[in-house]
């Protein structure tokens, strides 16, 4: 058996392994990669993330051809359109296969030594990791666990066959005629969302009384009218069943059985940190429920073994673990950091989007001591010429009522993602509401919204 010593050892590729890899190289510290999956990048390179916002993308197209066709819109007319998944699916891999090419030649460029196997911890800093050409034995002064996470089964739902996840809803080879999606949270909305625009009949069955019950339901509303505008059959405070030919079982909110016709049932109903199969319980580190507890340095209980990303627990944001291997890269390098974010956004790519950064409303229900205020996207030039004015979306600041300190931001809307970074860099810079009014914002533009909402707290905006 081959046997190697390193610096730091990095267990999973992901948007955290990876990042930490890439950073450790830079900082000139010895470094090995472990990943058992077939390109770099991880969950949200290969089967989530970025896959998931290409077929997004690509339904957005059909639905604005498929807008066009009959009658036409915007002076707009074009035949009825056709869809080929199998076409669809091919270039999304394209896109997925450039990304890895790109991440494999940056953990190079860094001097990254990568293994393709799975590793099994013997101990805290030892593993042994089966490759296609044998195991190696592997030894580390310091080891950063980003195994990532999976998709939680059901386990009267297992995957296989019909019933699938949301990672071989991404290489469907056809759009299916019926669609039930179990659960109505984030993946499971953005992928039925993105069927029901390619022409899927689509159900969604969730036990909550409300659809992404983690957002307030001001930012939830005007998903839920898309939904019943386009004909989605939403069941709420529903449970799912069994599933056998062809139809799933269900039970309504008032208790009552039924069953739903399905071609491909997804089930979405969360996931869950990667824990089991690669030897944690012989690492000696302290849990934390269902995740690997860590200190604000990412540090785990037993020394020089460091955790990262989903492994850690919520938010599960690619974001967040990348953020998390930077800081732990430098504090193995002698650097002084911590990992203490004032926020951390979270976007969902439902229609329309969703953004939330910071204290929403209900975390500040029943304070008398701040600012809330609401500006809406229908009266934004930018947001009607691109029939992105009408759903009901908006921008929402909450500030401190004292200092005027931005405590939270929030919108829903058509594009909305791409406002994030601003809200995030807001409330990382300690903004206060005239730090965002005295800012002029390019006209015309989405982001004007964010403007007005921060004039309207200081009680003077200018276009409501």
């Amino acid at each position: 058996m081959q046997t190697l010593k390193t610096k730091v050892l990095i267990i999973g590729a992901g948007t955290g392994g990876y990042v930490a890899g890439i950073r450790c190289g830079q900082l000139g510290l010895d470094t090995i990669l472990v990943d058992a999956s077939p390109g770099l990048g991880g969950t949200c390179l290969n089967v989530g993330c970025i896959p998931s916002k290409a077929i997004i993308h690509a339904a957005g197209k059909y639905e604005t051809v498929a807008k066009a066709a009959g009658d036409g819109t915007l002076g707009i007319t074009a035949l009825t359109p056709a869809i080929d998944l199998s076409k669809t699916v091919e270039w999304k891999d394209g896109v997925v296969k450039r990304l890895n090419a790109g991440v494999a030649a940056l953990v190079k460029k860094a001097k990254v030594k990568v293994i393709k196997g799975w590793a099994e911890f013997s101990d805290a800093k030892t593993c042994t990791v089966k490759t296609d050409d044998g195991d190696i034995r592997i030894t580390a002064e310091h080891v950063i666990l980003a195994t990532g996470s999976e998709p939680v089964e059901l386990p009267f739902l297992p995957f296989g066959g019909d019933v699938i996840s949301s990672t071989e809803a991404l290489s469907l080879p056809e759009v299916p005629k019926k669609l039930v999606v179990v659960g109505g949270g984030y993946i499971g909305l953005e992928l039925g969302i993105a069927f029901r625009k390619l022409g899927a009949e689509v159900a969604i069955v969730e036990m909550a009384e409300r659809i992404l019950p983690l957002y307030d339901k001001a930012l939830t509303d005007p998903v839920a009218k898309w939904l019943e505008k386009h004909g989605v059959q939403l069941l709420l405070g529903a449970r799912a069943g069994g599933f056998g030919d062809g139809k799933l079982n269900v039970t309504d909110k008032d208790g009552n059985p039924m069953q739903l016709d399905a071609d491909k049932v997804l089930v979405t109903v969360g996931r869950r940190a990667r824990t089991q199969g690669w030897g944690l319980e012989n690492m000696g580190v302290a849990m934390n429920g269902p995740f690997v507890k860590i200190d604000n340095r990412c540090a785990t209980s037993m020394k020089n073994v460091w955790a990262i990303g989903d492994l850690t627990g919520e938010p599960m944001l690619a974001h967040k673990g990348s953020a998390q291997g930077e800081v732990v890269a430098e504090i193995i390098a002698g650097h002084d950091r911590v990992f203490d974010p004032t926020t951390i956004a979270a976007v969902c790519f439902t229609e329309p989007e969703i953004v939330s950064a910071g204290l929403g409303p209900d975390d500040v229900k029943g304070r008398d001591d701040v600012i809330q205020a609401v500006f809406p996207f229908a009266a934004i030039g930018r947001a009607l010429a691109i029939e992105a004015g009408e759903d009901g979306g908006f921008v929402r600041v909450i500030a401190s009522e004292s200092d005027h300190r931005l405590l939270g931001i929030q919108a829903v809307g058509q594009h909305v993602s791409e406002l994030s970074n601003s809200f995030a860099q807001m409330l990382e810079m300690g903004a206060v509401l005239e730090d965002v009014a005295g800012t002029i914002h390019v006209h015309p533009t989405l982001g004007e919204a964010f403007h007005e909402a921060s004039l309207r707290a200081l009680g003077h905006a200018i276009h409501i």
